[in-house]
């Protein structure tokens, strides 16, 4: 599937840059093939515009923020880096330099402004009218889970393929076999899957190594202890695992896999703990999960990121029993495609006007 030839997808809230990441100035970003510029107003809240000036179409995010009386900040309207056209949140032009001050600007001077919202410490961009929420992260808020911004950073591969290996047990002891899968033990346990609107949720429970390494993290001393794994899917690239250990410690690592193009995305992680940081540090629990997250991301940029969705398509892909829950995510992403009108597009079918949609390539 080519993620920028379904448009539905331009219709969700993808999490899309840490705030933090704007604190010093707008900041490019490329979602499903959309070159946008991302800046903080004068209110302090993320805005999102197309990347491109309506003057000399210069990129916006060469230039920065400035104040009502056109002054460079941190936080504020947008001046284009060429000749200082100003726009502000919704994209219009409110100053060009040149102009007198008293000197109408046409309300045609304008670029394409997007939806963006402040959430979860991260800036949340709809490229159209979203039809669905963003979806809720209680712990956030919960005073008996702490906070730790994990990962954000670029993957040569697709959503589809990383969604797909978050929920596949059947990986563990080859990928993960230097971390904590069990070599012994190649037989994924079942998950126990119950459908809902906005994706599905998939409970089971896995024994995992737990090193002396590993002890603090998991609160136990066991070689071998288990992890009680509720996992929840959201449509259409989002997905929640919640690890539980026998200590009663709880991992929870929320991924959205936001889309670039159709062979990039962005991993966004958050992790939640109910222990302290005297319990674990917060930089060995980055530590830890960056080092299986490396695997991962090894054998996922090896894959084809065009993976197979519509399973009608004979002959393309094959599947096991212990896929099932990648074949749910199909599932849901071909019901959400047919609800919108539309079916998988993909690398090397003939499109319109007869032409092969070939593969998004990086800027």
């Amino acid at each position: 599937m080519l993620v920028t030839q379904q448009p539905v997808f331009r219709k969700f809230w993808h999490a899309v840059m840490p705030l933090t990441e704007l604190a010093h100035g707008p900041k490019p970003f490329r979602l499903l093939g959309e070159d946008i510029v991302l800046f903080l107003d004068a209110n302090g809240q993320p805005a999102a515009l197309r990347d491109r000036c309506c003057h000399r179409t210069a990129k916006l995010s060469k230039g920065w923020c400035v104040d009502g009386e056109g002054k460079a900040c941190g936080q504020g309207a947008i001046q284009c880096g060429y000749h200082g056209w100003t726009y502000d949140r919704s994209g219009q032009v409110v100053r060009i330099p040149q102009y007198e001050p008293d000197r109408k600007i046409s309300p045609e001077y304008k670029t394409t402004a997007y939806h963006c919202t402040a959430r979860y410490g991260y800036a949340w961009v709809a490229l159209e009218e979203p039809i669905a929420d963003i979806p809720v992260i209680p712990e956030f808020e919960d005073p008996g889970y702490r906070t730790i911004f994990q990962f954000y950073e670029e993957w040569q591969t697709s959503p589809m393929r990383a969604l797909e290996n978050s929920f596949d047990n059947s990986h563990f002891s080859f990928v993960h076999r230097a971390t904590f899968g069990v070599a012994a033990s190649p037989k994924p346990s079942k998950y126990e899957l119950v459908e809902n609107e906005s994706g599905f949720y998939a409970e089971t429970v896995i024994e995992a190594t737990n090193p002396v390494k590993f002890h603090s993290i998991s609160g136990v001393t066991d070689a071998i202890t288990t992890r009680h794994m509720r996992n929840a899917y959201f449509l259409p690239f989002a997905r929640r695992l919640d690890i539980e250990y026998p200590s009663g410690i709880r991992h929870i690592i929320i991924n959205c896999f936001t889309p670039i193009d159709d062979g990039r995305m962005q991993l966004c992680q958050w992790l939640f703990r109910n222990d302290t940081e005297a319990d674990c540090a917060a930089q060995m629990l980055i530590d830890f999960d960056e080092e299986i997250t490396r695997e991962d991301k090894d054998i996922l940029e090896s894959t084809d990121p065009d993976a197979l969705v519509d399973t009608r398509r004979r002959g393309v892909e094959y599947s096991m029993e212990s896929d099932r829950p990648g074949m749910l995510i199909r599932k849901h992403l071909m019901q959400l495609l047919a609800k919108h009108g539309e079916a998988e597009v993909y690398r090397g079918m003939s499109g319109t006007n007869g032409a092969v949609i070939p593969i998004a390539k990086a800027a």
